[in-house]
Formats: structure tokens, C-alpha cells, sequence
């Protein structure tokens, strides 16, 4: 014990010592960057990436959206019983999970990007990266505005302060405070000044393609009022097409993923799902569309497996995507024996294989195996769908610049070439895709149909199940049979919103029943948010 506080003694008297000149030092955390110090470019990829893996594979839309607006369907039987979320809206065992992703991973998205903005202020050369940080917060906010309705917002992201029950914010309040800031935001960004570090985008800090990604970013959130207040849709479509919005598929935005370094594409993981490979095919709905105008998309994105189970449950081997060869899975079945059997459903084309190698669902397309890489493009925003949008915006005699027909075909050319980002396997050269928009031209009389069936087809392709379920619901294109299947969740309606997370029943009482308390219904999954008239 002598020795010990001897020891001791002699530790504290060399602290003593040391600390005359390096006190400073000492009272500092080395693992702990302060406001003065840390760069808060390194806030940026996090927040992209982030948003964007909301919406990708089981953390929502792949297993909810992809197949409520029938862009893919599944028999969810067995291993694969959690699609019975999508294909026939019945819970599943992890469906309260899963409807919570979007909203809790976006509020982190949005919350790095607060943090950023935060740390951005009153630096001007910090100035461009501010204004990104407004951006990248519209972009979270909005989408989990539109999958949940009224969300928290001006009290939102601030649990540093202390404020950890912020109040539920109206849908139309925040999407146009949104607007506004976006406008200000966007008009700043300033290419004389220094550009962001950390950019998972391809544009690489490039503050003109940023630019007109927030004036892209305005036009779709402004596109989404149409029904509900047409007049600001109008307002702020328009502004955003002089501010300047995307010009070329080189303007799409999309985070580079990279599955090495655990960024990885959501949906390319779920596709390599065992369960998945086996049971996840394109819809009917989908096929019959593409087949109808002999789409060249169709050889890049679906292909039969060949004959039997084994091949079935596997990417691997030879499989036909021959267009003629492909046959969507008609939505709402499953492999139980029972009247919802596939085996069961119209135009049934059969089985394939033989004894115990034998599938009834083995004829029915499935996705490529462009789909199935982990480094895969996740996709956010993309020239096609502006164009398209500003197509639509010229049918309703918005001043956009071009006519409806124009755009129409640039936005059907863009959503085939986009294909190509995926690598040399969804590459589809620019002469096809111009001569099949040349034979497909937009026809007045059958515009909006037109438009956002494309919109739905393109955002489906590209894996953006959110983006096409929204603009489902906002346009009514296309006109979807729903499924209604024994024991589901919506009454054999398609959900028009998620449930919220069930822990703001619990920890944010009184917030969540005032938001609630708004919505026809109650917190439903049929319940319509504010612009989904």
C-alpha cells in the first residue's frame, strides 16, 4: 500500500508539473472534433447517402411500394413471406419495422444536413455547402412528408437544444416553406465560390449540376401540388424552369455506392436475397406495358430463368430476355394450393422442370442481373422525370419554356439512356431510344395518361418505387386494379401512406394524436396526405 501511494504521489506531482504548459491540452477530448475544427464536408455523403438508402430495400419501398403500384410482384410464400406487405398489403412479421425506416433513416439524412447548415453559417467560404445543406434537407423532409403526411418540422432535428416531442407540422406548411427555401437556397449557390469535399454524387462538388438539381428538386415538389393548390404548383414550376433544372441524363443524380466500404445499394442486396432471386418477379401490369410499344428497355431489365426450381433460385446460368419470352407475374397470388394459388390465375403459362426440380412460378419474368449489384447506382432524381414533369406542366399551360410533345420525347429518350448507368448491361444506344420515342410520340388528347405512365415506368425501372408510387397517387397513372386479398391491411385499397412509426404513439403522445386526430380515418394506411386528392 506504501508503495502504491508513493506511487501516486509521484504520478500527481508529474501531473501537476506537466500542466503548468499543456492545460489545454488536457481538458481537450482527442476523439472529439469541436465546432471550430470539424469539417463539415464530411457531413455531406452521410446525408446523401442516407436519403437515399431510406427508400431502398427493406427499409421500405422495395418491400411496400415496388408492388402496391405494381411495378413488381411476388407470390411472398415461405422464406419470402415478408413481401406480403407489397403484393397483397398483409402484415408480416416485421411490417412495423419496416414501415418506420423511411421516416427514421430520413430524419438522419436530415438531421446531418441540419448539423451542416449549422456549422456552415456566417463562412463564406463555406457559403455553396450551406446552401447544399438547405437542399439536402428539402430533399429528406419532403419525402417523409409524402410517405407519412404531417411530420415534425419547424421543431424538428433539434434534440441538441433539448427538444426532443417536437409538434407534427401540416403537410402544406412544410412543403411550402420548403419551396421558399429551396428558391433562396438554389439562387445562392454560387460557382466563383469554394465547392463541397465530400460529394457522393457524381457531380463531385460540380455547383452547377447542384444548381439545377435544386431547381429540379423545386419543379417535383411544385408538380406535387397540382390538385391541391394549383396555383403555387404553377408559381414555383415556373420559377424553376427559368431558374434552370436538368438539361442531359449526365445531371442525374445518384450516390455511387460501394458495398466494400458499407455503402452499400439496398436493393441490389435485397435481390440477392435467396428467398428473393426465387420469388420477386416483374408484374403483369408492368410486362403488358412494356411489351405493348415493344419498349427496348424490356431485353436490358427482365429475362426467364431457365427450366426448373434449382435454376430458378439461383442468378447465376442461362435464363431468356428475349422480349417475346417475358411474362409479368400477375399481382396477389402465392403458392399456398389454395384459390390464390398462381396456378390459379388467368392466362397461367405453367410450370417448368420436372419430379422434385419443378416451379409453377419458373416461366414469369424476373429482374436482371444489373439489379443484383451490391455497387449499383441508388437513384434520387433524374433528367427523364424532369422532363416528363415539365411535359405535364406545358399540358396545364404552365410557361416552361417548350411544348409538351418535346419534352415528352426527351424525357422517354433520357429514361431508357439513364438505364445505362447501371453499366454496360443496361446500355441501350441513343439512335434506338430516339426512333422508339419517334414511334411513340406524346398525343394531346391522351397527355397526362401518357406522361405519367411513362413517369411510372421510368421511375419503377430505376428502382425509385417511392418516386412512382407519389406520382401514382398525385396523377391516378397509371389506372391500377387493386389486389384484395384475404386478411389485408387496407380494406383491398391500394395504400395511399405508411402508418407512423409506432414509438410516436409512445414517446411523442401528444403530438402524434393531434397529427392523427387530422387525418380522415385516423393513422391508416388508406388515409390521404395533404396533396393526394
Amino acid at each position: 500500500m506504501t508503495k502504491k501511494l508513493i506511487a501516486l504521489s509521484c504520478l500527481i506531482g508529474a501531473m501537476q508539473f506537466s500542466c503548468t504548459n499543456d492545460l489545454d491540452q488536457l481538458n481537450t477530448d482527442p476523439t472529439k472534433a469541436s465546432a471550430a475544427t470539424f469539417d463539415p464536408n464530411l457531413l455531406l455523403a452521410s446525408a446523401q447517402y442516407e436519403n437515399v438508402n431510406a427508400t431502398a430495400g427493406y427499409n421500405g419501398p422495395i418491400l411496400f411500394q415496388s408492388m402496391w403500384v405494381q411495378i413488381m410482384a411476388s407470390t411472398s410464400s415461405g422464406a419470402a413471406n415478408y413481401y406480403s406487405n407489397a403484393d397483397k398489403y398483409v402484415i408480416s412479421g416485421n411490417t412495423n419495422d419496416y414501415l418506420q425506416r423511411t421516416w427514421n433513416i430520413n430524419y438522419k439524412a436530415a438531421s446531418y444536413a441540419y448539423e451542416m447548415e449549422q456549422l456552415t453559417k456566417g463562412k463564406p467560404a463555406l457559403a455553396n455547402l450551406n446552401s447544399i445543406a438547405v437542399i439536402m434537407q428539402a430533399q429528406a423532409l419532403s419525402t417523409i412528408a409524402d410517405t407519412y403526411g404531417d411530420i415534425p418540422y419547424t421543431q424538428a432535428l433539434q434534440a441538441k437544444a433539448g427538444n426532443t416531442l417536437p409538434v407534427y407540422d401540416t403537410q402544406e406548411s412544410v412543403y411550402k416553406s420548403l419551396l421558399t427555401r429551396l428558391e433562396t437556397a438554389t439562387a445562392a449557390l454560387n460557382a466563383s465560390s469554394p465547392i463541397p469535399t465530400n460529394d457522393a454524387y457524381a457531380y463531385k462538388g460540380n455547383v452547377a449540376q447542384w444548381k439545377k438539381f435544386g431547381y429540379s428538386l423545386m419543379l417535383k415538389l411544385a408538380m406535387r401540388l397540382t390538385k391541391a393548390d394549383a396555383a403555387t404548383a404553377k408559381t414555383y414550376a415556373e420559377k424553376a424552369a427559368a431558374g434552370g433544372v436538368f438539361t442531359s441524363v449526365a445531371d442525374d443524380a445518384y450516390v455511387l455506392t460501394d458495398d466494400s466500404k458499407g455503402f452499400t445499394n439496398s436493393n441490389g442486396q435485397a435481390l440477392t436475397t435467396l428467398a428473393d432471386i426465387y420469388q420477386v418477379r416483374w408484374s403483369k401490369t408492368l410486362i403488358d406495358y412494356l411489351k405493348a410499344t415493344n419498349d427496348p428497355r424490356l431485353s436490358k431489365v427482365a429475362e426467364v430463368p431457365a427450366a426448373g426450381l434449382a435454376a430458378n433460385q439461383t442468378a447465376a446460368g442461362t435464363s431468356n430476355s428475349a422480349p417475346a419470352a417475358q411474362v409479368g407475374l400477375p399481382n396477389g397470388y402465392d403458392l399456398n394450393g389454395g384459390a390464390t394459388d398462381i396456378s390459379k390465375s388467368a392466362g397461367y403459362p405453367g410450370a417448368t422442370g420436372t419430379g422434385a426440380d419443378v416451379t409453377p412460378i419458373g416461366k414469369y419474368s424476373r429482374p436482371t442481373n444489373i439489379y443484383r449489384n451490391r455497387s449499383a447506382p441508388l437513384f434520387v432524381l433524374t433528367y427523364a422525370e424532369v422532363e416528363l414533369l415539365l411535359a405535364e406542366a406545358a399540358t396545364r399551360g404552365y410557361n416552361v419554356g417548350g411544348t409538351a410533345a418535346q419534352h415528352y420525347k426527351n424525357g422517354v429518350v433520357a429514361g431508357i439512356q439513364s438505364l445505362g448507368t447501371y453499366g454496360t448491361g443496361g446500355v441501350i444506344e441513343a439512335t434506338v431510344a430516339t426512333a422508339y420515342a419517334d414511334a411513340n410520340p406524346l398525343i394531346a388528347a391522351n397527355a397526362l395518361k401518357q406522361i405519367n405512365e411513362q413517369y411510372w415506368a421510368t421511375t419503377g425501372l430505376l428502382m425509385n418505387f417511392s418516386e412512382a408510387w407519389n406520382n401514382w397517387k398525385r396523377s391516378g397513372f397509371p389506372v391500377l386494379t387493386p389486389v384484395n386479398y384475404v386478411g389485408n391491411f387496407s380494406g383491398g385499397q391500394i395504400p395511399r401512406r405508411q402508418p407512423y412509426p409506432t414509438g410516436e404513439a409512445t414517446l411523442n403522445t401528444a403530438n402524434y394524436q393531434s397529427a392523427t386526430g387530422k387525418l380522415s380515418g385516423g393513422d391508416t394506411w388508406i388515409a390521404r396526405v395533404w396533396w393526394d386528392k
